[in-house]
């Protein structure tokens, strides 16, 4: 169900999800931005992205598919890997530190519902229940190694160069390819497989 059919069946809900998955998106691209910055380039913080205002990151088209389908996307901090110190770690690097970003925001989620479980504030729960389901199912879906996404930057680190290559030439058609998969079903289990792993390391480290 799109969140604009939420806005109008539970305005509360509504709020209870846009916020989150907003600001998951945002915090996702920021990390990109700042691990980069950090490993020689910084072409995000001159361009002023790494800032948690939403009017930096937020794609027309993107907000709209957020909007009417229920997900969609920021606008992609830029990154210059050439500039990075390390080319091959920067790509494992900068692109991994989105989804470890989401990791970070799903755990502290579980482990704050954990601990104020016990005051039944239903509201507060709902908000981080909703906030760990949405930063797993991020860290899931981006995992997955099909340009552009970050899985296939991170499989490009371990790769030859001319795997990287041939992933690099699938970027400008990879957005269709992801929509026709999605509409086919084909991702469902690989999202499940990474959701499954995500979960699990969580649960390793959450306490009791």
């Amino acid at each position: 169900m799109g969140l604009i059919n939420l806005l109008f069946k539970d305005p509360v809900a509504f709020v209870l999800v846009a916020i989150p998955l907003l600001y998951s998106i945002i915090i996702h691209e920021l990390a990109h931005g700042w691990v980069a910055d950090k490993m020689g380039d910084s072409t995000a913080r001159w361009l002023g992205r790494l800032s948690l205002n939403p009017v930096k990151h937020l794609d027309p088209m993107g907000t709209i598919m957020l909007f009417i389908f229920g997900f969609g996307w920021a606008k992609p901090v830029p990154v210059n890997f050439n500039r990075l110190r390390d080319f091959r770690k920067g790509l494992i690097f900068v692109s991994a530190a989105g989804v470890t970003a989401n990791i970070i925001l799903a755990f502290i989620a579980l482990f704050l519902l954990q601990l104020l479980s016990r005051w039944h504030i239903e509201s507060l729960n709902t908000l981080l229940f909703y906030l760990a389901q949405i930063n797993i199912m991020l860290a899931a879906f981006n995992l997955i190694p099909i340009p552009p996404l970050d899985g296939s930057k991170i499989l490009m680190g371990f790769s030859s160069r001319s795997f990287q290559y041939s992933l690099a030439r699938l970027e400008p058609y990879g957005f269709f390819i992801i929509i026709g998969l999605l509409w086919l079903g084909a991702l469902n289990p690989l999202i499940a497989f990474f959701r499954m792993i995500i979960v699990g390391f969580i649960k390793l480290l959450l306490p009791g």
